[in-house]
């Protein structure tokens, strides 16, 4: 990082408390994930939302070759299941309750909010790539929203 320090960049934008998801997609009739905290809208019309998957995934270069994929946004009660989907490799769907939704992709049971999406386009963006989605379909759940802080986990109070 050019002249900056890593670990203090981290722990600067540690300081921006997210909200957390899982983004998923069915490759060929397999369902795949992975938790992502870097996401957010990006416009209104048409629907659009941004995400920022680590060019170190794993799981993401399947959910590009599905072209669909759904983020699920996770409420407080689904920690366990965010901690699952972080993790590389093993079966990250065991145990997690799940149907497809109209794109295909798996939408994780319990979920605070829904947004299935078309893939946009992919750019460019350091070690990670910046992917636009086409919001096609999504719903709201209900509860509180699970957040990440301080490489923690917390909830919100009002």
């Amino acid at each position: 990082m050019s002249g900056l320090d890593q670990a203090r960049f981290r722990e600067v934008l540690g300081h921006f408390a997210t909200g957390v998801t899982i983004v998923t997609a069915c490759e060929e009739g397999e369902p795949v994930g992975f938790s992502c905290q870097s996401f957010g809208a990006l416009s209104l019309d048409p629907p659009m939302v941004i995400l920022a998957p680590a060019k170190s995934s794993t799981s993401w270069p399947r959910i590009a070759a599905a072209g669909a994929f759904c983020v699920n946004i996770l409420g407080e009660h689904q920690e366990a299941v965010c901690r699952a989907f972080a993790l590389s490799g093993g079966d990250k769907f065991d145990g997690v309750n799940w149907s497809p939704g109209v794109t295909g992709s798996p939408v994780i049971d319990g979920s605070l909010a829904v947004l299935e999406c078309t893939l946009g386009e992919i750019f460019e963006g350091g070690d990670h790539e910046l992917v636009t989605g086409h919001v096609v379909a999504m719903e709201v759940g209900e509860g509180a929203p699970l957040l990440f802080y301080r490489a923690g986990f917390g909830h919100f109070v009002s």
